[in-house]
């Protein structure tokens, strides 16, 4: 697990003690196609590095269709809500192909995070350019849809 830590893009470069307290929060996870991985609204307490496969991101599930906000792949990360007070997840996440990936307890590593500020802003500085690009991938969707480029059919799953 040491390797695969070290090796994915997103966290490629940090120094080895925070890839040692990474690497002892992860461990492998696979997910089939149409398995939910994350579900909107509930508890943010893990996250995911994506080395094979896709996985959607939808919104929209108290309104009884799931609108795709953005499509991630190898090199992703999956999930920042764990690190962010309410601690919630604010998109679904389903694969859409037979899926790798590597779990990590996010609990766990706020914890790690607390007593280790440098891990925590290193975390944080790989995630923001993250966390902008999703939101401004849902801004682009949304725009898209209310001017009339996109059907919102075509963005809508069941």
């Amino acid at each position: 697990m040491q390797v695969r830590v070290a090796l994915h893009p997103f966290l490629v470069g940090m120094n080895p003690k925070q890839l040692a307290l990474l690497t002892d929060c992860a461990m492998a996870a696979h997910f089939e196609p149409s398995r939910i991985v994350l579900r909107e609204n509930e508890i943010a307490n893990r996250f995911y590095l994506i080395e094979s496969g896709k996985v959607v991101l939808e919104s929209g599930e108290e309104f009884g269709k799931h609108m795709v906000m953005e499509t991630i792949s190898a090199g992703d990360l999956l999930g920042w809500s764990w690190m962010f007070p309410p601690y919630v997840w604010h998109f679904t996440a389903r694969a859409i192909e037979p899926t790798k990936a590597i779990f990590f307890y996010g609990t766990i590593l706020r914890e790690y995070c607390e007593r280790n500020p440098s891990l925590g802003y290193e975390l944080f500085k790989r995630m923001a350019p993250v966390m902008l690009r999703r939101l401004q991938a849902a801004r682009k969707k949304t725009l898209s849809i209310q001017t009339g480029r996109e059907k919102l059919a075509a963005a809508i799953t069941d």
